[in-house]
């Protein structure tokens, strides 16, 4: 089920499955394992509507978890215009930025992970918008300093603590959300927001208590439900002046 459409978002929360859809949750992981599908760890090749990826070893599978896919599949010509400066955060394999790209002027996409930057880097040429996305790394703001865009697109890692190694950071931050949040505002232009993506699965609603800290509006963008998963976009911007 999808909600295209933006809702009303004085008190919006992301709520956890229940315990059924959580053991539901496991009995499909097992099935992964047993039939190969969870190593997305390793090399494969994804489709993803109409565009092809190659996603290297501790590059986050935009196929698999589900969430890149959804992401990718809002950005159309009626939410980016040609004149759209888009930042892809956390980019991964280059999901959104290529899909963005197709229809924005400009793409930057970051991320922490040097193989997920090059990863990006080789599906912008496999998709052949590599002219139209400038990949960098860094940590969340620190490679764009300064800048300001129309849209800032985030999947974020829904779950807190220390990530253990590279491939563990899509999925796992001490301290992201309260980072996004308070730098969030500074980067945005005038009339711009974030699309910011979270699973029930993980704290999403730490994210909302930290958008709504520093002063930024909050509200649900689409929704996409699994048996065992709830996905959630939110449309995060400042308030009017």
């Amino acid at each position: 089920m999808m909600t295209p459409a933006p809702q009303s978002a004085q008190l919006v929360t992301i709520a956890p499955v229940p315990w059924i859809a959580r053991l539901i949750g496991k009995a499909m992981a097992l099935g992964y394992r047993l039939t190969g599908k969870s190593r997305y760890d390793n090399f494969r090749i994804e489709r993803v509507q109409d565009m092809h990826f190659i996603v290297l070893p501790s590059v986050f599978n935009p196929k698999v978890p589900r969430t890149g896919d959804f992401l990718a599949s809002l950005l159309d010509s009626t939410r980016v215009r040609a004149d759209t400066a888009v930042l892809d955060m956390g980019t991964g394999s280059g999901v959104c930025a290529v899909a963005a790209a197709r229809l924005a002027r400009r793409v930057v996409a970051v991320d922490i992970n040097a193989q997920a930057v090059r990863c990006a880097g080789i599906n912008a040429l496999l998709n052949e918008v590599q002219a139209k996305i400038d990949v960098r790394q860094g940590d969340l703001f620190t490679a764009v300093p300064g800048e300001r865009f129309d849209l800032i697109l985030f999947n974020p890692p829904f779950l807190r603590g220390a990530p253990s190694d590279d491939r563990d950071r899509a999925w796992r931050a001490s301290d992201v959300a309260e980072r996004f949040a308070a730098g969030l505002g500074t980067h945005l232009k005038p009339g711009g927001c974030a699309w910011v993506l979270l699973s029930s699965f993980g704290d999403g609603d730490h994210f909302v208590r930290e958008f709504y800290k520093h002063r930024l509006q909050v509200a649900v963008l689409a929704e996409r439900r699994f048996v065992n998963e709830r996905l959630t976009i939110l449309k995060v911007s400042p308030h009017a002046h």
